[in-house]
């Protein structure tokens, strides 16, 4: 059984940020801080009923370290080809990707991670079939993005979330 953290994050960084953005100590300014966080956390809880819970923080560092390879090397293949380096136009497609992710937290950490990378849109998920459809700005080989996007980021979200 999951359980909750000892100490909630929210209303605690709420209340920092309360102090900080016053500049002040006061008492009263602590009070309305303290209230104010309790309030605005109490209504984010009730619009997220769905907590997640993250496991296996070993396999969380190392999937934030290969997206952000990703990123830079993305960023330097999206600058190549529309810098017109590579001399060649580019074949701008669509991937339909079967994901076996359905947690909605891995899921949505896919798309943050797909739609932040240069060169990608996340472009829909299909709730009945379950299949991801991936916008790519050049797009050479379908069958590589499916095993990119598979084994480099679904299967740590699904170690991660799931």
């Amino acid at each position: 059984m999951k359980r909750p953290p000892l100490l909630p994050l929210l209303p605690v960084v709420l209340a920092i940020v309360w102090l900080l953005l016053n500049d002040s100590l006061s008492l009263g300014h602590v009070l309305l801080g303290l209230v104010f966080a309790v309030l605005v956390s109490a209504a984010v809880r009730l619009l997220r009923p769905l907590p997640a819970w993250p496991q296996r923080l070993h396999v969380a560092i190392h999937l934030c370290w290969q997206v952000f390879l990703d990123i830079v090397r993305s960023n330097i293949d999206v600058g190549r080809v529309i810098l017109g380096a590579t001399r060649r136009q580019p074949t701008i497609g669509f991937v339909k990707i079967p994901l076996d992710l359905r947690d909605p937290h891995g899921l949505a950490m896919l798309s943050i991670i797909v739609t932040g990378t240069p060169g990608t849109v996340w472009s829909g998920l299909d709730p009945a079939t379950n299949v991801l459809t991936l916008h790519v700005l050049d797009l050479q080989d379908e069958e590589a993005w499916v095993r990119t996007i598979k084994h480099r980021y679904e299967r740590p979200l699904m170690g991660i979330f799931e």
